[in-house]
């Protein structure tokens, strides 16, 4: 697993133990599956997957083609078909701490940071001097909020990955540990490290900026602030780091169009909107800072409200679970339809909705219901199997569409 930094062409952006797989055929015979490597570092991707696909049909038992059809899979966005060519990758080859890695990597890949976790933490466990799959399980468990437990795997992982790409990642994600330590001295050792190993890393750049800021280093805060810009201008963070840094410096002139752009990026961040009015009144532009104060009011009245239809979308629903448990279903299923409208981001809510739905027999809207509340909490195992349980047992001709061709009944 990695930070999302930016977006890169399919063949530079495979798992690592895709290139630990391809070395293995680099002294091959022409064969099938180096054909489906051609094609999809070629950029047919789809081509590739057609390929491994017949192969797979043709030879089950092969491990090193379900891994890379697996990790194809996963960057087309085929998420269960995917989770399946690479789980059973792990069944054919359970010690190894490569296809454990490639399975975390997909979990993570779509948003299972607990799915993740497992595959992770059983790669380590097979090759503790995996520095890779060292970094993903502190990655992953950063995600997850316990920095504690991370922080010793990518130390780890910085001590193996030595000088490689993927330490300056390692040393990215423990300088946030340290931040959030208010280390800033510790975190800043590590950020100047991430980007001397990757001079491209836009938000190491950032943070490295963030941490000078901290330590006093006004001057070298504003060049790693413009660095990042420069590298990766669409990132509302970096922008509106930028443009208060120099409001801090009393440069309002120049603070207006990074925040004016961090602004267009995210046009709801309370922060960016405070410091573009101050950096337009102090410029003298009260017309355009009055504009923005009115903005930053309708965004914080509209927080408010969500902040109160959150609290009354809660005490609906705890009103709909005491019908059902009264065992008036119908009379449940309005008031969970009703706090799921008030609060539609609720994977709880949302679950009760759906499952009420299938009470009654409701099959499509329920399932999709439920499919949207597994979508909100992706980390929720118990949610994804209590979905996967119901589409197994739901009327084929009431099977949402997204859903008919990944159920066998």
């Amino acid at each position: 697993m990695r930070p999302k930094l930016s977006e890169v062409a399919l063949g530079a952006c495979l798992p690592i133990f895709c290139l630990l797989l391809l070395s293995t055929y680099m002294y091959a015979a022409q064969s099938a599956l180096e054909q489906a490597w051609s094609l999809a570092a070629k950029g047919d991707r789809d081509g590739a997957i057609t390929l491994l696909r017949t192969m797979i049909r043709e030879k089950p038992s092969d491990a090193d083609v379900r891994l890379l059809l697996g990790s194809l899979q996963s960057e087309a966005g085929q998420r269960e078909e995917a989770i399946n060519q690479l789980t059973e990758a792990v069944r054919l080859r359970p010690n190894s701490w490569e296809a454990s890695n490639a399975l975390g990597e997909a979990y993570s890949h779509f948003g299972d940071s607990s799915g993740a976790r497992g595959a992770f933490e059983r790669s380590v466990r097979l090759n503790p001097n995996a520095g890779v799959a060292q970094e993903n399980l502190g990655a992953v468990l950063l995600q997850l909020g316990d920095a504690s437990a991370a922080a010793p795997h990518l130390d780890r992982a910085i001590t193996l990955l030595k000088q490689t790409s993927e330490a300056a990642d390692a040393h990215y994600l423990r300088a946030k540990i340290y931040t959030a330590e208010n280390k800033n001295s510790a975190a800043l050792g590590h950020l100047q490290t991430a980007v001397s190993i990757r001079p491209d890393f836009a938000e190491a750049w950032s943070d490295l900026g963030a941490a000078r800021s901290a330590t006093g280093d006004s001057e070298g805060a504003l060049l790693a602030f413009r660095k990042a810009v420069e590298l990766n201008g669409h990132e509302a963070i970096a922008q509106y780091r930028l443009g208060a840094e120099y409001l801090r410096r009393a440069e309002p002139q120049l603070a207006i169009e990074p925040l004016q752009a961090a602004y267009r990026l995210n046009p709801e961040d309370q922060s960016t909107l405070n410091s573009l009015q101050n950096a337009l009144r102090q410029a003298g532009r009260q017309d355009e800072a009055a504009i923005i104060r009115r903005k930053l009011a309708e965004v914080l009245h509209a927080r408010d409200l969500k902040s109160q239809n959150a609290l009354k979308a809660l005490q609906i629903n705890n009103e709909g679970s005491a019908l059902e448990k009264a065992g008036d279903i119908p009379a449940a299923l309005a008031r969970y339809r009703e706090a799921v409208a008030m609060n539609p981001d609720h994977a709880g809510i949302r679950t009760n909705y759906a499952l009420a739905l299938l009470r009654l027999g409701q099959w499509t809207e329920g399932l999709t219901e439920l499919h949207g509340a597994v979508e909100l909490d992706p980390n929720n195992t118990n949610l994804t199997v209590v979905l996967q349980d119901a589409l197994s047992k739901a009327p084929p001709n009431l099977l949402p569409e997204w859903a008919r061709s990944n159920v066998k009944h």
